[in-house]
């Protein structure tokens, strides 16, 4: 009986192996489909593409203008709005259909990740491939996806009424709940790949720290885009003839999220905060831990930091050129990566997910 009992545990703990390999490469393969979307979002918006799609069609949206005259239907509809209006008068049919792409591109590939998400999970569930401490925290995924996806039309509703841009506020709330989802999915496909508890309270209070404070630059960044406060001041280290703009904070605390000069200069000293925390928690990691995941953990975050600086740095010299903001918006999301795999490799690997 006792050997009988040995080979169903191995059997059990087998299974559960395989379980995990399974549920891991899901999770990651729709994590790096997210990263693309971010980056998709992300020329989007500088190419001003996104409000070419005037209404939502959650599900008939999917099928394009496929014939001239569709097409004249749509560029019609188009042609009722701000943006066009005041903004894109005397554009024609052609340069339509090229911002009309990559929005498209960007709904298209928000529907797709839904389905890729929506039907392994059921699948999984059903064939109980998932452990009830993991269960909860994929269906919390599923309900912010789900708010992703409105939240996405109610950011470009603000830009169809009076104003021919969106809201920096829903636009930064449209990245933030992206980048969340990205997080917590990596999140999952670094501890469940490694057979240990997904819980956060593993997290410690400097990783906390780090976390976060990346979290908060990157929505800062969606504030520079919402309010196109980085072709303001294409100098640096200055900010035109001096380091602190003038003008700063003259709105009052508003400036916060609604001033050019305010939005642009908290964002680098953020950044240079960021950066400092990172140098230090990287070399002290690198120095006195013993655990090569740790050192290598150290060692990504300071090549993803010295990456998103220079592009960061690039942008604002270049006065906003598409393919370094792009690349500078996912180099965040590298950094905040590589951020959650020294925190795991931090983290309390004794906690093993049972079968």
């Amino acid at each position: 009986m006792t050997g009988l009992g040995g080979n169903n545990m191995t059997s059990a703990t087998v299974d559960a192996q395989d379980n995990a390999r399974w549920i891991t490469l899901w999770l990651a393969v729709c994590a790096a489909t997210i990263l693309g979307m971010i980056l998709l979002g992300g020329v989007t918006r500088l190419t001003e593409s996104g409000l070419s799609m005037v209404d939502w069609r959650p599900i008939m949206g999917v099928i394009p203008p496929l014939t001239e005259a569709q097409w004249l239907e749509t560029f019609a509809a188009y042609q009722q709005y701000p943006e066009y209006q005041k903004i894109n008068q005397g554009m024609d049919l052609d340069g339509f259909k090229q911002i009309f792409l990559f929005e498209y591109l960007h709904r298209v590939l928000g529907r797709l990740i839904g389905l890729m998400y929506f039907v392994p999970l059921v699948v999984f569930a059903l064939r109980k491939m998932i452990t009830p401490q993991l269960l909860p925290t994929l269906i919390v995924l599923l309900i912010l996806g789900a708010a992703q996806g409105l939240l996405g039309w109610y950011m470009v509703k603000s830009g169809l009424v009076d104003r021919p841009s969106v809201s920096q506020y829903r636009l930064t709330a449209h990245l933030g709940v992206a980048v969340a989802i990205y997080a917590l999915m990596m999140w999952l496909v670094l501890r469940v790949s490694a057979g240990v508890s997904p819980a956060l309270k593993h997290v410690s209070a400097w990783g906390w720290v780090l976390v976060l404070g990346v979290y908060t630059l990157i929505l800062s960044g969606g504030f520079m885009a919402g309010t196109d406060a980085g072709f303001a001041y294409p100098t640096w280290p200055l900010m035109g003839e001096t380091f602190v703009p003038v003008g700063y904070y003259a709105e009052g605390w508003s400036a916060t999220f609604e001033g050019v000069a305010t939005i642009h200069f908290n964002h680098r000293m953020l950044a240079y905060g960021i950066a400092l925390l990172v140098l230090v928690l990287s070399v002290q990691s690198l120095r006195n831990s013993d655990q090569p995941r740790v050192k290598r953990g150290a060692g990504l975050m300071l090549l993803a930091l010295a990456f998103q600086l220079a592009l960061g740095i690039g942008t604002v010299l270049t006065q906003v050129a598409i393919p370094i903001a792009a690349t500078h918006q996912v180099g965040a999301v590298l950094l905040l990566t590589a951020v959650l795999y020294w925190i795991h490799a931090q983290s309390d690997e004794k906690l093993v997910i049972s079968a």
